[in-house]
């Protein structure tokens, strides 16, 4: 039980130090004049809404991945992690700071195929405990079609 708990806190720091670092990458990202002058999708919620939705999302998928590597403690996981890590990151960089939308847009999409892979691949091994990655899968979805159409529409 101790094991688990300082696994799950080291997921909790690298998962909040992604979301820390995607902001300080950002530029100002919501608030630059670049962005508030983009045509966004009418489903685009409120700003207050992207660091609540990450929070709750980064707690559920640290939970997830500390069960993951209880289970499956493998290069193959911890490399996955990494990778969805580095996305995660620089998305952030690429979109809001360097106003690169169809990189961010595919950089997006490559992140949602690497979380799908953890959603689909360990779940008879994880059972209930997948559904601690699927808020995290439905996110970028949504991330993904808020970056489409911003792609498409500007």
């Amino acid at each position: 039980m101790k094991k688990n708990s300082l696994i799950f806190l080291c997921f909790l720091v690298l998962n909040f130090s992604a979301l820390g670092i995607g902001v300080y990458l950002m530029n100002n990202g919501p608030m630059s004049t670049w962005y508030i002058n983009l045509q966004k999708a009418p489903w685009t919620p409120p700003g207050w809404v992207f660091g609540m939705a990450w929070s709750v999302i980064m707690l559920c998928f640290s939970v997830y991945m500390t069960k993951l590597v209880a289970q499956q403690p493998s290069k193959k996981v911890f490399s996955l992690f990494a990778m969805q890590w580095g996305l995660n990151i620089f998305w952030n960089y690429l979109f809001f700071n360097q106003h690169f939308v169809e990189i961010a847009f595919f950089e997006l999409l490559l992140l949602t195929l690497v979380i799908a892979y953890f959603l689909f691949q360990f779940s008879k091994s994880l059972k209930h405990t997948t559904f601690f990655v699927i808020p995290y899968f439905l996110w970028l979805l949504i991330a993904s079609s808020l970056n489409g159409y911003i792609l498409l529409n500007n």
